[in-house]
């Protein structure tokens, strides 16, 4: 049984695939998301096995939705989509598959096919990062703000703090605990960011000055005031990435 999240920001468009899919007793409905970070969130509570997404959709894109995930353990994804552009945008995700509106039974038999011989497969990793590649996503992370997700600007975190398989994302106005492991988090936000122990990361611009402390390690201090500890082990690192 293969649990399937129907994405979609038009009523009939997923009445139709629900319907559909209704037929065949592998597949089971687990629930729906008419917008992107409705998506996104349901997504992470339900952690369905495969998502039906719809790339065009106001607030948040399939494609950025996709981006978003986490790409160890992001679901096997199908675009779905009225414009070919984006349907060969979305097979050059090496997605499962898209559907080009208005697909028919006979299409959509096909996708089916192929995601029973997925179903097997580890997580879509690849189709993650290269919608990672295709997108904004390094400028923006989505975060949970109470039952909620938002977007916010990756320019403003200060830094991130591993805890297990979550992140902390501090900002100067909030900290946000995040789903996530810091490795996929970097992978994500790109050269902005760097490691400064194995469960740190700092944002460069936001790095005022450091000083030695004992055995290699040193202490960063950020602009807001906060300190650091920087790991000898990461410290090539973080200096060949300071301005001269």
């Amino acid at each position: 049984m293969m649990r399937v999240l129907i994405v979609d920001d038009e009523a009939p468009a997923r009445d139709k695939l629900r319907r559909w899919l209704s037929n065949h007793g592998d597949f089971e409905i687990a629930g729906e998301a008419a917008d992107g970070l409705a998506a996104a969130a349901t997504i992470e509570t339900l952690k369905p096995d495969v998502v039906f997404l719809d790339i065009q959709m106001p607030g948040l894109s399939g494609l950025e939705v996709a981006a978003q995930l986490e790409s160890g353990t992001a679901p096997l994804l199908i675009f779905v989509t009225a414009f070919d552009e984006h349907a060969v945008r979305a097979f050059d995700l090496n997605a499962v598959d898209y559907l080009l509106k208005p697909y028919d039974r006979d299409r959509l038999e096909k996708s089916l096919h192929r995601l029973r011989e997925r179903s097997g497969d580890t997580p879509a990793r690849s189709a993650v990062r290269t919608a990672r590649a295709q997108t904004r996503s390094s400028e923006r992370l989505l975060v949970p703000r109470g039952e909620q997700l938002e977007l916010i600007e990756a320019s403003a975190i200060h830094w991130l703090e591993a805890d297990d398989n979550y992140v902390h994302v501090h900002t100067a106005a909030a900290s946000y605990l995040v789903r996530r492991t810091l490795g996929d988090l970097l992978d994500q936000l790109g050269e902005r960011f760097v490691r400064i122990h194995k469960s740190t990361a700092v944002n460069l611009a936001e790095v005022a000055s450091l000083s030695p402390l004992f055995k290699g390690d040193h202490e960063v201090r950020l602009r807001s005031g906060a300190t650091l500890r920087l790991s000898r082990r990461f410290k090539d690192a973080l200096f060949g990435r300071m301005p001269r």
